[in-house]
């Protein structure tokens, strides 16, 4: 067999070890002391119909060039779980980000693995751009996802909850608490939890019941004494209720109710009242499990006449997806482990033997508590500098300020409140606005946002609203905002038959005594006011003529029959933005041929785009600069020899999710600046309608330029990738000194900013 058509090696995995100063784990997605095996491919890389990536011209580049996604999210959420592990990190933050890590995970099963399950199932999957076949990824992610749960419990039980403990906070089990406070808990019982529960029996009348999908229960098993026989019987924790029951001290003050708090496991406080559930059987045992099932949607779009009907059948179908995981106590006797197993039809590699208490989601609660002496210090967002009013009291004219410059915003420094929020209210009540044009991904329960659109239609001006109702695990809101906006008069259109509308743009339009003008923004990131305190984005506002008409033709393209539109400032996926970058790396190779200075940078949260991969690394070959800033999945290998020696990869987590995507070119006078809402994924440049934009003026591209630097620059706090897969953890200078994070770095540039900007 010829190295052209020879299997790629396959990556092998590393058990994560807590390092003995930090607790960092750590795994890798190739052999840790060898660089990978890089043999020549004879093609070039294109997609075939089915989805997978074929190389069919480029006997340049090796054949195992690509990591593999599905291990790379993997290691992006084990350096979620070194973040819980860090006891440099404020203890209720830990506590939080063990709640992330298990939120992370529960959404990987029920997306990427259950997919990855359906594609083998119907015997449409293929060979990963990694060289692993589905099944060896299938092996390598239940192995790895294992050792990380396991780390998680670990972390909890042996660092995060002894911590809390020291702190007056108590997660304790119903055995560790006194009699006093279970009598207590024995009220609660039965005044507000007893009513809401609902025991099912399993016996020849009553089949096995239904499990949904990430619900906690309880496996009982029951011995009626008159018989002697066994019966089965599972309760489901009623979501309705907190993960973690609060237990009031019999003597509690103000003082200690404040800074000392118990808290023990609803399924504890359940468990030690199935005599009231079972009145005269004996209960023998109980063990807590809990069910991941396949929640990704399928709707054939160019079959569904109606597809807000489709999505809506649709989603009453997810809760009935098919089992992917099972997790289930680590003491779970045998017997009972083989009824969940096959009456669920879970294999032995889906099953995850854990320590009580499972789904620590609810941590989530317990870090939500008032301590601020275990918070990240405190952040206020401030009004960007550039719109900023001139008197405190009185609030700036946005259009006025955006019609004589470019507002480039960064996000939660700048105040979404009082730039974006402020921009689509003030145009909504702008007697001289004629039309408001917007798309919406995902939006918070309350928004100001819809409510301002709905103004505006009320008040006469046209309302144009391109709601994305696919947006994952939000279609449910969506839909329920999108007839809201119906009904108020708005114009909703749901984009593209077959493409996702995920660009991030708001146009406004307005008479002026000139003439029409119109007001554009265009962003990285969601238009949500409450995600938008916590995820780091960008967006840009701006009267520019060319993006006004851009913007136009893009609305006319989401809502109409515009098929060959053209555009100036923006690349627009899935036509434009993969080719428009590869050139623009592409001149980046000729420039360096001609100076010397070539140079790229990309910040995304995502990079597996193997077209967009392979020409970093022609640019590389050339000795063009490559810097990549990406939060999660990187499939790139940097700093490989005669492939990538010129190619860094970072990555940052914090208080703030890394959410902007940028894309640099250049130095000097000819640098480019693009922002928008693409990462570099198949799935955003092949099946989403997306938008860049080029930023403009110097200060701004400056003001990028510098950020990307700093991220890049070793001086903060960050992960580095390696060419055989692995993440290293860079947290102290070449002193030993802790290196400083990023994100509080630029939380006081910005206020440093603003504060000069007052002056």
């Amino acid at each position: 067999m010829s190295d052209a058509s020879a299997p790629a090696p396959r990556p092998a995995v590393r058990t994560p070890r807590p390092s003995a100063a930090t607790g960092d784990v750590s795994i890798s997605s190739s052999a840790p002391d060898a660089t990978p095996e890089l043999r020549p491919r004879a093609a070039n890389g294109r997609f075939t119909r089915a989805g997978s990536y074929e190389d069919v011209a480029a006997p340049d580049l090796p054949v195992d060039r690509f990591l593999d996604r599905e291990i790379s999210w993997l290691q992006f959420n084990e350096r979620v779980l070194q973040l819980a592990a860090d006891e440099s990190v404020p203890l209720l933050e830990r506590a939080r980000f063990l709640a992330i890590f298990t939120s992370n995970l529960d959404e990987f099963f029920m997306v990427r693995v259950a997919g990855l399950k359906r594609r083998i199932a119907t015997g449409i999957a293929v060979r990963s751009p990694s060289g692993l076949e589905p099944r060896e990824v299938l092996e390598q992610i239940a192995r790895i996802a294992h050792d990380l749960t396991l780390m998680q419990t670990r972390i909890f039980d042996e660092s995060v909850r002894p911590a809390l403990a020291e702190e007056g906070i108590n997660i304790v089990r119903w055995s560790e608490i006194e009699q006093a406070e279970q009598d207590r808990l024995g009220e609660l019982f039965r005044d507000q939890i007893y009513p809401v529960l609902t025991p099912l029996a399993v016996d020849p009348a009553h089949p096995f019941p239904y499990i949904s999908g990430l619900s906690l229960n309880l496996a009982v098993i029951l011995i009626n004494p008159k018989t002697g026989k066994e019966h089965f019987a599972r309760i489901k924790m009623p979501p309705s209720l907190p993960r973690f029951l609060k237990v009031r001290r019999a003597q509690a003050s103000v003082t200690s109710d404040l800074f000392e708090a118990r808290f023990v496991p609803l399924e504890d406080v359940i468990a030690a009242h199935l005599h009231h559930l079972f009145p005269g059987m004996e209960v023998h045992e109980h063990y807590s499990f809990r069910v991941t099932r396949n929640e990704d949607l399928e709707v054939e779009e160019d079959d569904a006449e109606n597809l807000l009907a489709a999505l809506e059948k649709e989603l009453t179908r997810r809760r009935f997806g098919p089992p992917v995981r099972l997790e289930v106590e680590e003491d779970l006797d045998d017997h009972v482990m083989e009824l969940l197993s096959r009456e669920l039809g879970i294999s032995a590699d889906e099953v995850y033997r854990l320590p009580a208490p499972l789904d620590l989601r609810g941590l989530n609660e317990i870090a939500d508590l008032d301590r601020t002496d275990l918070h990240f210090p405190p952040f206020v967002a401030r009004t960007n500098a550039d719109l900023a009013p001139a008197e405190s009291a009185k609030a700036a004219n946005l259009i006025g300020r955006i019609a004589r410059q470019d507002v480039l915003l960064q996000h939660p420094y700048d105040s979404f409140s009082t730039s974006v929020q402020a921009f689509i209210e003030q145009a909504a009540a702008d007697p001289h606005v004629l039309a408001i044009k917007q798309t919406l991904y995902r939006t918070s329960g309350d928004s100001p946002i819809v409510d301002a659109l709905i103004d505006a239609a009320e008040a006469g001006k046209q309302v144009l609203a391109v709601v994305e109702i696919k947006a994952r695990f939000d279609e449910q809101a969506n839909i329920e905002w999108a007839r809201k906006l119906e009904h108020a008069g708005v114009h909703v259109v749901y984009g593209i038959v077959g493409l996702k509308t995920h660009c991030k743009l708001a146009l406004v339009v307005r008479q002026e005594p000139d003439g029409v003008k119109r007001y554009c923004h265009v962003g990285t990131g969601n238009y949500n006011p409450k995600t938008a305190r916590i995820y780091e984005d960008m967006g840009i506002l701006t009267s520019d003529p060319e993006v006004g008409e851009d913007l136009t033709r893009l609305f006319n393209q989401l809502s109409g029959v515009a098929p060959r539109s053209k555009f100036k400032r923006l690349l627009v996926a899935p036509r434009h933005i993969r080719d428009g970058l590869v050139e623009r790396v592409e001149r980046q190779v000729e420039r360096q041929q001609r100076t010397g200075d070539g140079y790229v940078a990309v910040k995304v949260n995502s990079l597996v785009d193997e077209g967009t991969i392979d020409a970093l690394y022609r640019a590389s070959q050339a000795g063009v600069r490559v810097d990549v800033w990406v939060r999660g999945i990187c499939a790139i290998r940097p700093g490989v020899p005669g492939l990538s020696e010129t190619i860094r990869v970072h990555s940052v987590l914090g208080r703030f999710l890394e959410h902007s995507r940028i894309f640099l070119f250049g130095t000097g006078a000819d640098r480019e600046a693009w922002i928008g809402s693409a990462d570099l994924m198949h799935r955003n440049l092949d099946r989403r309608v997306e938008a860049l934009v080029r930023i403009k003026e110097p200060r701004h591209i400056d003001q990028v330029f510098d950020l990307v630097e700093r991220g890049m620059s070793g001086d903060y706090a960050h992960w580095s990738l390696d060419g055989d897969g692995r993440w290293t953890r860079v947290h102290q200078g070449a002193d030993g000194a802790p290196l400083p994070d990023i994100q509080a770095a630029l939380i006081a540039m910005h206020a440093k900013r603003r504060r000069k900007a007052r002056r």
